[in-house]
């Protein structure tokens, strides 16, 4: 009987041995950040051999004449037309009033989405109500805003940033009920044992723990932003509102100028990834990082 009961109890032993030594690796893992060479071997470089890739393949299908200039303009007429904007000094205006038109609707879409979130994910009623209709306007094209906005503000700034707003909450909110969603219950009980409750339970306890996916709706709400900016610029140009990347776009498309159009495609894409990985991407890394998902980097 001594000798039934003894592997039982050596199984349960190794049971837990085993148990302890996967706890200790999980807290022994390393959370430093990565070294600046390998953040620029690993990050940085490979992007910009794709895109070194890009623009071969570009200039070899010029080159061998595979497609008409007037379909894909040579490499040095782009270039040219970026040299002819730099040295008229109308560059980084161009850029910057379409950016701070981006980011100062963003921080808008930002302070309304995230208590309209919050109010959809903790009061049922609201969610029925709306929940619905927010789904349904983050599907909308935000290109289909341009017009009522124009008849509603005119062409002005104010019609700009009603496109954006309605791009950009619907997926800030929706993050944010996502995020709040996933929150383990286990942690609403915890909160209202220690009486963090309403706006100190969102604030300490909710907000929190959902943070890792209201990130992913401030990404999507930014890339709505951005998306909805241009939509608005190429539709509702015009000289009161001053010239931005998207009213670059579209003088391009009327004077029939085709490099001036691809540049001004490469400096919005150019934008909108710059922002992201600027700004997004750390702080995404960060939260991450904090959860203690994110080994190095």
């Amino acid at each position: 009987m001594a000798s039934t009961d003894t592997t039982p109890k050596a199984a349960k032993g190794d049971d837990l041995a085993g148990l302890e030594a996967g706890l200790d690796a999980l807290d022994a893992v390393q959370t430093h950040r990565t070294p600046v060479r390998e953040v620029l071997t690993k990050k940085v470089l490979p992007p910009l051999l794709a895109i070194s890739l890009v623009l071969v393949v570009w200039q070899v299908l010029v080159s061998a004449k595979v497609t008409a200039e007037n379909k894909l303009p040579p490499l040095s007429a782009v270039g040219h037309s970026l040299s002819e904007m730099w040295l008229k000094g109308t560059l980084l205006d161009v850029i910057w009033t379409s950016v701070s038109r981006g980011l100062l609707g963003f921080l808008l879409a930002l302070a309304i989405g995230t208590p309209l979130g919050l109010l959809v994910a903790r009061v049922k009623f609201v969610r029925a109500a709306i929940g619905p209709i927010l789904q349904g306007l983050q599907s909308l094209p935000s290109v289909a805003w341009v017009p009522p906005a124009v008849l509603w503000f005119g062409l002005n700034d104010a019609m700009m940033f009603t496109v954006i707003l309605l791009g950009a909450v619907p997926s800030i909110a929706n993050g944010l009920v996502s995020g709040i969603d996933q929150v383990p219950p286990l942690f609403l009980r915890a909160g209202r044992t220690l009486g963090a409750t309403g706006l100190r339970g969102a604030r300490h306890i909710v907000m929190p723990a959902a943070l890792p996916g209201y990130v992913a709706g401030l990404k999507q709400g930014w890339a709505f932003s951005w998306r909805s900016l241009m939509a608005a610029e190429i539709i509702a140009s015009s000289p009161d509102l001053g010239l931005g990347l998207g009213q670059l776009l579209e003088n391009g498309r009327n004077n029939i100028d085709l490099p001036g159009v691809f540049l001004a495609i490469i400096l919005i894409l150019v934008v909108g990834i710059a922002i992201d990985l600027l700004i997004f991407s750390p702080l995404e890394r960060w939260v991450l990082r904090s959860r203690g998902l994110l080994v190095k980097g």
